[in-house]
């Protein structure tokens, strides 16, 4: 017999241990290698859950512990939904979201379509583009607010450049008609690489023979985009769309460096306003209920989009 490690631990099993294993199905044998982490992932995951809708119905501030908590029912679900300021917040998210997908779709896309073609220097490019999704968002959030700045920030002198405009007459993060912009072009700079890549996988799937086959039909080059590459990407380009928005509904350390939520309360996001609630005012209970709104929203419209997508894949 050879002397290997597995050897080594039969040996070392004692007996009764070994015949009870000997006797357990190839099922338990795996519930028993599953089980621990499945048990692991329910108490970090479920337990904070149910934990979050209990402190829902309550009044509990987590900074006056010995005051005695008090069930007031949908009290807190009901101040949410009728509280003008949490509904402004939504507009900057569906805001921030709106943008940000649309440009990161069109750009990611574009950008695989020409990395696609294969030209010299393709795989030099592609590491190239792909490097603003490679750092932290709280490097990227100071890197950006540095390039904002209107007295010796490059941003405004590009702009100038192209416009003819005075570099210090116009302040991307002090404006209130900017500042949603700022976010917006800075995310799509950093994110736009991730849909590149999922857009590239996509047109990367495509057989040749396809192509090949409607050439042969003499169709035109314009046709064959909307009829095979548009339709054969189109799943590939809702799993992206999938992704980056449940990712941005949460954006909040990029928003945090840049804007810090400001000026007054133009980019501050719900993820931004939930903290503010839960950490600064220490309102645990209504910040527990306003999470799980956000939760039921994020995942309602995530199952909904799921199942379009399934639909799109089967066609």
């Amino acid at each position: 017999m050879t002397d290997t490690p597995a050897t080594r631990a039969a040996q070392a099993t004692p007996v009764g241990v070994a015949r009870k294993i000997k006797g357990l199905s190839d099922r338990a044998i795996a519930w028993i290698f599953v089980g621990p982490t499945i048990f692991l992932l329910l108490a970090i995951n479920i337990f904070p859950l149910i934990w979050t809708i209990n402190l829902s119905f309550t009044n509990f501030r987590a900074n006056r512990l010995n005051r005695e908590v008090d069930y007031i029912g949908l009290r807190n679900y009901e101040r949410i939904l009728t509280d003008s300021d949490i509904w402004l917040n939504m507009q900057a998210t569906a805001h921030f979201l709106f943008w940000t997908i649309f440009f990161q779709v069109l750009i990611g896309f574009a950008l695989a379509y020409l990395i696609n073609k294969k030209f010299k220097g393709n795989d030099l490019w592609t590491t190239i583009i792909v490097l603003p999704m490679m750092l932290s968002p709280a490097v990227v959030g100071n890197f950006w607010k540095f390039l904002y700045q209107p007295q010796i920030g490059l941003f405004n002198y590009v702009v100038s450049f192209i416009t003819g405009k005075d570099p210090s007459s116009f302040e991307m993060l002090g404006s209130v008609q900017l500042a949603p912009w700022s976010i917006v072009i800075v995310d799509t700079w950093m994110w736009t690489p991730f849909v590149m890549l999922i857009c590239l996988a996509g047109l990367r799937s495509i057989p040749d023979y396809i192509y090949e086959a409607a050439e042969v039909d003499r169709a035109s080059k314009l046709r064959q985009f909307f009829t095979i590459t548009i339709p054969m990407v189109l799943p590939f380009l809702m799993l992206a769309v999938l992704f980056r928005g449940i990712e941005n509904f949460k954006m909040f350390d990029l928003v945090v460096q840049l804007t810090g939520g400001g000026p007054g309360s133009t980019t501050e996001l719900t993820s931004i306003n939930l903290k503010r609630e839960a950490f600064e005012k220490w309102r645990t209970g209504y910040a527990s209920a306003y999470a799980i709104i956000l939760f039921v929203t994020v995942f309602g419209l995530a199952s909904i989009y799921v199942k379009a997508l399934n639909k799109v894949k089967e066609r």
